[in-house]
């Protein structure tokens, strides 16, 4: 079931106003009816898979009560093992079976042994990679003894599988929302009307900015051998929009359909493209998955105390995973370690912590350093996209020689249309670069409010009904 559909719009208003009418002041029916939501919506694309979320989740419930009562170490380590077996040796069968199956295949071909394997026909759980980690965190934080371990599964549960941000993130860590589940929830109107004007700007990202640049992505990324340099320029450039208001439009819903039932998740973008070093790009670009990873995979390795060659090392893993996180394909990999090279110069420097500010903070301008600053990284981050997207290393290669080949013309103009799109975007998005999300205009006189919000509204209808999946639900 997608935010975008039909079928949620029916949905969301049945099961938000049962929630506040039946579960009124009693936590247990909130959250037992939380949890029937929130299966039904997870089985919408497949009831097959509520068999592999109702796993990871009755797993680690029991683990977390064991690792609480056990004081033995080895035992104790045993069940996390046990807990990170299940939860990865899922992940890794239904994501990554068949890539490793062909990479040991293809292997064999360079010593002129040619083995046959047909692939299997593994259909990839909707939002796996994202509860599986979401969950993780749960075992560990108890095994690091962070946190106690909850002793009621309708909550647990419910966390794990919460209907918002299940299938795309913001990947919730237990100490932040499990004890929201745990305590009394009242309706709060300005809470809920802040959710509604946050859902209603991710669907403008979503709908009108992501869906209709993939149309032109898919095009000339078809067609990228027989274009010039200038529309490899665009398709780029739409591509990267396409990835941000699509992922970021989710969150932005994600977080404001969880105000809308009481519940306040953590923030997963923060106008990243207004960074001034590649760091600081990593602090503002979805932000659950980078601090997941630093953690539980950066901080255990030993993080940066342990001499600047392992931080090196550290760094260049934790880019790594996250590529290969984000899909069974060698070219994940070489976009994680590509991104990895791009860290290092602020490693060696020293200048991981150099911005925390906002930029141009207090002011309409940036100065014109920071501004080539931020076109540099974004410049990086665009050219990073030609991996992300291609199928393959040899289709990265071929379109970053068609696209340095310099066979620049001036750019189709029926192929600008969501450009301009973007540019709004962009300054809109710089203007309220302080705010939570960017319909926080209460600070804006009312007629003008309404005009935009009204603005904003238009266009979601006006382009509404293609009901494209969001493109984080292939990770």
């Amino acid at each position: 079931m997608l935010f975008n559909s039909i079928e949620f719009a029916i949905f969301l208003p049945i099961v938000f106003g049962l929630y506040w009418v039946l579960g009124k002041e009693r936590i247990k029916a909130q959250n037992a009816f939380i949890l029937l939501a929130s299966y039904l919506f997870y089985g919408w694309w497949d009831y097959r898979f509520l068999i592999l979320i109702f796993i990871s989740s009755f797993v680690d419930y029991l683990i977390g009560i064991r690792l609480y009562q056990t004081e033995n170490q080895k035992k104790r380590k045993n069940l996390l093992w046990l807990s990170l077996g299940v939860n990865l040796g899922l992940l890794g069968f239904f994501k990554y079976f068949n890539f490793f199956v062909d990479s040991f295949i293809q292997a064999f071909t360079l010593f002129g042994k040619n083995l046959t394997y047909d692939s299997l026909s593994i259909i990839l759980p909707v939002g796996i990679s994202f509860y599986t980690f979401q969950t993780l965190s749960y075992t560990i934080d108890v095994y690091l003894n962070k946190m106690k371990p909850t002793k009621d599964p309708i909550s647990f549960f419910a966390y794990v599988s919460f209907f918002p941000q299940l299938v795309a993130g913001p990947i919730e860590r237990a100490k932040n929302l499990l004890p929201q589940f745990e305590r009394q929830r009242t309706f709060d109107y300005a809470l809920a009307r802040d959710g509604m004007l946050q859902i209603v700007w991710g669907l403008f990202k979503k709908v009108v900015i992501a869906d209709n640049c993939a149309i032109y992505v898919n095009k000339i990324f078809e067609h990228y051998g027989e274009v010039n340099s200038s529309t490899l320029l665009l398709g780029l450039i739409y591509f990267l929009f396409q990835v941000y208001c699509d992922f970021s439009g989710y969150s932005d819903m994600a977080i404001g359909l969880g105000k809308l039932f009481g519940f306040k998740l953590m923030k997963n973008f923060d106008y990243p493209f207004f960074s001034r070093t590649i760091p600081e790009f990593w602090k503002k670009w979805h932000i659950s998955l980078t601090s997941w990873f630093v953690d539980y995979v950066y901080i255990p390795l030993g993080g940066s105390r342990k001499g600047l060659a392992k931080k090196i090392r550290n760094v260049f893993i934790i880019f790594i995973v996250s590529g290969f996180w984000h899909g069974a394909n060698w070219t994940f990999i070489a976009w994680g370690f590509f991104c990895a090279l791009a860290f290092l110069p602020s490693l060696l420097r020293k200048k991981e912590k150099q911005y925390s500010q906002i930029v141009a903070e207090g002011k309409t301008f940036p100065s014109l350093k920071e501004f080539f600053q931020m076109l540099g990284i974004f410049s990086f981050i665009m050219l990073s996209m030609i991996l992300f997207r291609s199928p393959d290393i040899q289709t990265a290669w071929n379109y970053t020689q068609g696209l340095f080949s310099f066979n620049f013309h001036p750019f189709d103009l029926g192929r600008m249309d969501y450009f301009y799109f973007i540019v709004i975007l962009l300054i809109w998005e710089w203007l309220s670069r302080s705010k939570e999300h960017s319909l926080q205009i209460d600070h804006l006189k009312q007629p003008v409010r309404w005009v935009i919000y009204f603005a904003t509204t238009w266009s979601i209808l006006y382009y509404f009904g293609q009901e494209q999946e969001y493109i984080y639900f292939q990770f």
